[in-house]
C-alpha cells in the first residue's frame, strides 16, 4: 500500500470559529476529544470520519457541520468522501454534493483545509436519522488521478469551498 497522506486536527481557533453558531445540533465534542479518521479493518478502503456533533434529521432535513479534521496528502492524490454505506442504505442519508472532493492543495487554504460535511436525510420511508457525537458518519477514500498531456495549470488555491471558480451564479 502507498502511504500518501496524514490526517490532522485543525487549530483550536479554527475549530471554535467553525462550531460557533452551529444550528440543528444537540451536542458538540471538544477538539481534544475528536477522533481522527481511521480504517476499521485491514481490508477497508475508506477512512471513517467521526461526527463531532450529535443531531437528529427528520426526512427532508439537512445539517452542515465541521469535522475538525484536515488532511495533508501528496500531489496527484484526492480524498473522495461518501456517506457510510449503512447510513445511505438504511436511511438514504446523502452528502449534498454527492461526493466530497478534497484536493491536495486544500490543506493550504485560508481555513486550514478544514473538512466540512453537509448531509440530507432523503428517506422515502419517513425514517428519522439519529447521530450521536462520536459516531462514524462518512468515509473517505484516497484515489490517485492523472492530468492531460497539455495541462498547463499554474493557479494556486487561496480559499476554501468554490474558491477555484468554474461556475457563475
Amino acid at each position: 500500500m502507498k502511504r500518501i497522506a496524514k490526517f490532522e486536527k485543525v487549530s483550536k481557533e479554527q475549530y471554535l470559529e467553525a462550531i460557533e453558531g452551529l444550528t440543528g445540533v444537540d451536542a458538540v465534542i471538544g477538539l481534544d476529544d475528536l477522533k481522527l479518521p481511521q480504517r476499521m479493518t485491514i481490508g477497508s478502503a475508506g477512512y471513517d470520519f467521526f461526527s463531532p456533533v450529535g443531531f437528529t434529521l427528520h426526512p427532508g432535513e439537512t445539517v452542515k457541520f465541521p469535522t475538525g479534521v484536515r488532511v495533508k496528502m501528496e500531489k496527484g492524490w484526492v480524498l473522495m468522501c461518501y456517506p457510510r454505506s449503512g447510513l445511505g442504505f438504511k436511511y438514504r442519508l446523502q452528502l449534498n454534493n454527492t461526493v466530497g472532493i478534497i484536493d491536495s492543495d486544500y490543506y493550504y487554504a485560508e481555513n486550514e483545509g478544514h473538512i466540512w460535511v453537509k448531509l440530507t436525510n432523503d428517506s422515502k420511508e419517513g425514517k428519522d436519522v439519529k447521530i450521536h457525537s462520536g459516531d462514524a458518519i462518512i468515509q473517505g477514500v484516497f484515489t490517485e488521478y492523472g492530468i492531460t498531456v497539455d495541462d498547463e495549470e499554474d493557479g494556486v488555491r487561496i480559499g476554501g469551498f468554490g474558491s477555484t471558480g468554474g461556475m457563475h451564479e
